[in-house]
């Protein structure tokens, strides 16, 4: 199924990995042969594999940043990419093989039909069969409750990184993006700057390979941080980029 870009606009396919080199060529092939249309940039988080050569290998471009950021500097590095080359989409997908790439075009047409800045991929918005580890689904309960209540609006699946972001959100997080766990407060900053979301159903898979970085000794703190990360985003207000403003990408690029 092709991606349905028009003519005139153009999208990114944004890959966060961190030693993911046992599924990320099988991501990107995926991304070639279900989105044929979307260029695919892998940022490589300071993996210590062969999480580059692999993707370059499987036709990807690559910013190699120079040590580990976490999944928040990689993906705003992928807005910072996407902002500088004038894309008008982004996709985030992840590198472990959850996120199904031919439900792309999916995401574009919910945005089409919405008309909103970022469209996000649910686990939970219908059943799906995708069954979380009980902590971890404790947790999305806990903070789809609290951004329901702020945000006025049904959210199912608040740590999904399956997202689509047109220009205003790109630029929104090209210039300031959260750290560490950064899926459930950049949903608040949406909200902040008077941007909008939406959610549809999307089939996910288990992680077909490496190591998530959440592992169940962590899912305690994860929420703690999240909870917190929350309170603070409540209390303090984000500068808006001016149209066309772009931030330079500081990762090294390779090819």
């Amino acid at each position: 199924m092709q991606t349905p870009l028009t003519d005139q606009s153009s999208c990114l396919a944004v890959v966060p990995a961190y030693n993911e080199a046992a599924m990320v060529g099988r991501v990107i092939n995926a991304l070639h042969r279900e989105a044929p249309s979307v260029d695919v940039v892998v940022v490589d988080d300071g993996s210590t594999d062969q999480t580059a050569l692999r993707a370059q290998e499987a036709g990807a471009r690559v910013l190699r940043l120079p040590f580990n950021l976490g999944i928040g500097g990689a993906v705003q590095a992928g807005f910072k990419y996407a902002q500088e080359n004038d894309y008008d989409y982004m996709v985030q997908v992840d590198a472990d093989g959850q996120h199904d790439p031919s439900q792309i075009s999916l995401l574009f047409e919910a945005m089409h039909n919405e008309g909103v800045d970022m469209i996000c991929g649910s686990r939970f918005a219908s059943p799906t069969g995708y069954v979380a580890p009980i902590s971890r689904r404790t947790g999305i309960h806990i903070f789809a409750f609290l951004l329901s209540r702020l945000l006025r609006q049904s959210v199912t699946d608040p740590t999904s990184g399956f997202r689509l972001c047109n220009r205003r959100a790109i630029a929104v997080f090209a210039r300031d993006y959260p750290h560490d766990y950064p899926e459930v407060e950049a949903v608040l900053m949406l909200h902040h700057h008077r941007l909008t979301m939406r959610e549809i159903p999307v089939r996910m898979y288990e992680r077909g390979g490496g190591v998530s970085s959440i592992g169940s000794g962590k899912s305690a703190y994860y929420m703690v941080k999240v909870l917190l990360a929350l309170f603070v985003g409540l209390a303090r207000a984000r500068p808006v980029p001016e149209p066309g403003e772009a931030a330079p990408v500081t990762a090294e690029a390779g090819i």
